[in-house]
C-alpha cells in the first residue's frame, strides 16, 4: 500500500514522493515574461525541502496569456535559459521540474496584488485586449470587453502551445501540464457560462471540449512519450448553468483517448456566482478525484485543503489520489514534506531526502 512518501512512477519518469508544489503566480518575472532570482530562491528551497515534484507557476504561451506583465512566459527562445537554471537546481537536488502552460483568456490584463488586482483596460500602460471564446465579459473585477477569437487564432493558439512545450523541453522539463482551469482560457471554452459560440467551438459538450483536444493533439505531436502529458481541469463551475462534474468525467475520458496520462482535478471557476462550494471542508476534492481514477482508470493528483499531513497522507493510502498538490501550504513551508514526516511520525524524516544531492 502506498503512502505519502512512496515513490511515484509515470511513464518514464519517477518521483522520490507523492507531493507536489502547485503552480501559482507570483508576479516576480521580469517584464519580458523572464525568470529572476526570486524563481530561483522559490523552487530551490521547495526542492531542498523534499518536495517530489515542483511547478514554478503557470507559464505564459502568449504575452497575452499572462496574467499581468509580471508574470512568466515561454512564448520566446530568450526565455528559455531562465528555465533551465530552474530545472537544473531542482534535479540537482532531486526532484523533477515540472511545467504548467496556460493562458488567462478573459481573466488577463490585470495588476499585481498589491498594486490593486484589478483588470485594467487595452490602453492602460500594463493592459491588453482580453480574449475568449466569447465576446462576454467575466464580470466582477474583470469587467472589460472580451474580444471573440476567431478560428484562425484558434489554431494559432494551438500552435503557441506546441512552440511552449517544445521550448520546456529544451529548458529541462520532464512533467508537462495543460491548465484548462480557474477561469482561464481552456475552461472558458469549457463552460457554457463562458462559451456561447455557435460553431463546432461552442453548444454541446463535446464542441466544448474541442479546444483542449486540438491543445493536447499539438503538443503530443513535440512532447516525448516517456514524459507525462497532463491536465488541470476545471471540473465543476458549482453554478447550475456552468460545468458540472458528470461532464469532467466523461471530458477526461475523452481527452485520455488523446494522449492524456494524468489529471489535475480542480475547479471550474468561471463565475463569480457560485453556490455550495464547500472551501472549507479539508481534503474537499479527493472524493471527486477518486471518482474520475476509478472510472476513467487514469491517475489524478488533486489540491485544495490538502496541507494537514494526516489527511493528505490518508489520501494515498487509500489509493483515492495518486498525488497531493500543495499551493498555499507549500508558499507558507518549503519545507512541508520533512514537516509532514514529522507529523506523521518518520523515526528520520531526513533519510526521505536523498543524500547525493
Amino acid at each position: 500500500m502506498p503512502d505519502l512518501f512512496s515513490p511515484y512512477t509515470l511513464k518514464g519518469v519517477t518521483l522520490r514522493n507523492r507531493i507536489a508544489m502547485s503552480p501559482m503566480t507570483m508576479y516576480r518575472s521580469d517584464a519580458d515574461g523572464r525568470m529572476t532570482d526570486f524563481h530561483v530562491m522559490l523552487v530551490g528551497s521547495r526542492a531542498a525541502g523534499g518536495f517530489g515534484l515542483i511547478f514554478p507557476e503557470q507559464i505564459a504561451i502568449t504575452p497575452d496569456g499572462r496574467t499581468g506583465t509580471s508574470c512568466a512566459g515561454i512564448w520566446d527562445d530568450s526565455q528559455v535559459e531562465g528555465l533551465s537554471r530552474l530545472t537544473a537546481i531542482i534535479k540537482d537536488m532531486g526532484a523533477v521540474p515540472a511545467i504548467q502552460l496556460g493562458h488567462t483568456g478573459r481573466k488577463g490584463s490585470e495588476l499585481k496584488p498589491w498594486d490593486g488586482k484589478m483588470q485594467v483596460p487595452a490602453d492602460h500602460p500594463e493592459g491588453w485586449q482580453v480574449r475568449g471564446p466569447s465576446a462576454r465579459p467575466f464580470g466582477g473585477r474583470f469587467p472589460y470587453p472580451v474580444h471573440a477569437l476567431s478560428k484562425a487564432e484558434i489554431g494559432e493558439l494551438h500552435q503557441a502551445y506546441a512552440d511552449a512545450a517544445s521550448r520546456a523541453l529544451d529548458a529541462g522539463f520532464e512533467w508537462l501540464e495543460l491548465h484548462f482551469a480557474h477561469g482561464y482560457l481552456g475552461a472558458s471554452f469549457f463552460s457554457p457560462l463562458a462559451n456561447t459560440r455557435d460553431d463546432e467551438y461552442g453548444g454541446s459538450l463535446e464542441n466544448r471540449l474541442r479546444f483542449h483536444r486540438e491543445a493536447l493533439d499539438a503538443v503530443r505531436k513535440v512532447w516525448p512519450e516517456r514524459l507525462p502529458l497532463t491536465i488541470r481541469l476545471g471540473s465543476d463551475d458549482f453554478h447550475p448553468q456552468g460545468v458540472q462534474f458528470d461532464d469532467a468525467v466523461w471530458a477526461i475520458g475523452a481527452l485520455r483517448e488523446h494522449g492524456l496520462d494524468f489529471a489535475d482535478i480542480s475547479l471550474g471557476m468561471n463565475s463569480d456566482e457560485v453556490q455550495d462550494v464547500p472551501f472549507q471542508e479539508v481534503a474537499f476534492m479527493v472524493e471527486r478525484a477518486s471518482r474520475v481514477r476509478r472510472e476513467v482508470e487514469i491517475p489524478v493528483g488533486v489540491s485544495w485543503n490538502l496541507g494537514i499531513p494526516a489527511a493528505a497522507d490518508r489520501a494515498i493510502r487509500e489509493e483515492k489520489i495518486d498525488l497531493v498538490m500543495l499551493g498555499r501550504p507549500a508558499l507558507s513551508n518549503p519545507h512541508w514534506p520533512l514537516y509532514a514526516a514529522r507529523e506523521l511520525g518518520h523515526d528520520d524524516p531526513l533519510s526521505l531526502i536523498p543524500e547525493d544531492w
